[in-house]
């Protein structure tokens, strides 16, 4: 039993040296030690508001980069809307571009076909005078045939052209 009680003379030297070992570290250890305390707390709060301005920051940037998609998105579909709208222009353009041509290829060959039709009436009028003079020119010879019945013919008609 004499362990677990201890005699009064220890209890006074363990209290003298632990009494000198306070007053020891309290002197040299204690300062240094809160201060260092101190310094790790602040670092830690440092720490904690740094990071919280980043993360605010961070927030940001993510805010602003959904920004920068949703304009870039913006701008993709106004291009792509314009480009459809050239495509459709171009289009039309070339639509009426060939319609004229067409129109205009089609009236070049009506022309052309009325300016033949008139060419071949005109051949075939030359055609039909020329059989008319030689068709009036046989029944002439034939019905002239003879010097006087000519002289008569020729009478006959100088006085009609005189009447008219």
């Amino acid at each position: 039993m004499d362990l677990l009680i201890p005699s009064f003379g220890l209890i006074i030297w363990t209290l003298l040296a632990f009494l000198i070992v306070f007053f020891i570290l309290k002197k040299f250890a204690w300062k240094p030690i809160l201060n260092s305390l101190k310094e790790r707390e602040n670092g830690i709060a440092e720490s904690l508001s740094t990071a919280e301005r980043v993360k605010a920051e961070m927030a940001q940037l993510k805010s602003e980069n959904e920004a920068l998609l949703a304009k870039a998105r913006e701008e993709r579909g106004q291009i792509l809307k314009e480009a459809r709208d050239t495509k459709d222009k171009i289009i039309n353009e070339a639509k009426e571009q060939a319609k004229l041509e067409a129109n205009k290829i089609v009236s070049d060959a009506q022309a052309a076909i009325q300016q033949q039709k008139m060419a071949a009436l005109t051949d075939v009028k030359n055609q039909v005078g020329q059989l008319v003079i030689e068709v009036s020119e046989k029944i002439l010879r034939r019905e002239l045939g003879n010097k006087a019945e000519q002289e008569n013919y020729v009478r006959q008609l100088t006085n009609e052209v005189k009447l008219n």
